[in-house]
């Protein structure tokens, strides 16, 4: 399993990584989805959704701000650290990645494609102002400084598109790598879902690292690694660390 994925990387000259809240886990951010995500103990809707700010917005910022608090304690795990060695030596072109954590860069990655945004940045809800957040915001709901509206995390909520040059970029990598690895992803949030899809039609091989099985791995489209992806990257860190660095245009 180690020895396969280690030669797949090496024979692609265009391996691309597609991550979700599972890479995050061991680093001690709650997933979404499952037994114990964040949806089995929160309304979705009331949290995450445009309807429920307008209805809420001080209920929705008081649990962003309890988010923002636990992401700022966390630190990248293995899996975050691995993928951004693999960038840094030539393997690895870009992340596309679910998570709005922010923990890709600071694992040292450069080329990340956020497909739901970062919960580190807000944005104006009326005019185009946006800022950078270094901790959680001290008051809430926060208030746009050029026009006095209120401030929103810049993410993707329920009911919303993913940004259009996030999703094309994301579909161009898609359509042109060879390796895609799935890392860490339920499969279930649409239309990000479609991105290892997409990429099975150009003819891309999916690698697919995950303690749960998803349809992909089901219907044969990926090989399946069944495990954590910290735990997996930790176990064959230092031979990644070991390969020669190489850079294919």
């Amino acid at each position: 399993m180690k020895t396969d994925f280690i030669m797949e990387l090496k024979r692609s000259r265009y391996t691309v990584a597609f991550t979700g809240a599972g890479i995050s886990a061991d680093s001690g951010i709650p997933t979404f989805r499952g037994q114990d995500g964040l949806w089995a103990k929160y309304d979705p809707h009331k949290l995450a959704s445009p309807e429920g700010f307008r209805e809420n917005p001080y209920t929705v910022w008081e649990w962003y701000r309890w988010r923002m608090a636990v992401i700022h304690k966390a630190k990248p795990n293995t899996a975050h650290i691995a993928l951004a060695l693999l960038e840094k030596k030539g393997y690895i072109k870009s992340v596309i990645t679910q998570n709005v954590d922010g923990l890709h860069q600071r694992a040292g990655s450069n080329r990340v494609i956020e497909l739901h945004g970062n919960i580190w940045r807000a944005r104006c809800t009326s005019c185009p102002y946006k800022i950078d957040l270094s901790a959680p915001p001290e008051e809430i709901p926060p208030k746009c400084p050029s026009c006095g509206c209120l401030l929103r995390p810049d993410v993707v909520w329920f009911g919303e598109p993913i940004p259009s040059r996030s999703w094309m970029d994301a579909l161009n990598e898609s359509e042109k790598c060879e390796l895609m690895l799935v890392i860490g992803t339920s499969m279930l949030v649409m239309p990000a879902a479609n991105i290892p899809l997409i990429a099975y039609q150009n003819n891309s091989k999916i690698i697919e690292i995950n303690p749960d099985q998803t349809f992909l791995s089901e219907k044969g489209i990926s090989k399946w690694i069944p495990k954590r992806a910290s735990l997996f990257f930790e176990e064959i860190y230092g031979e990644l660390n070991s390969m020669p660095d190489r850079n294919f245009e």
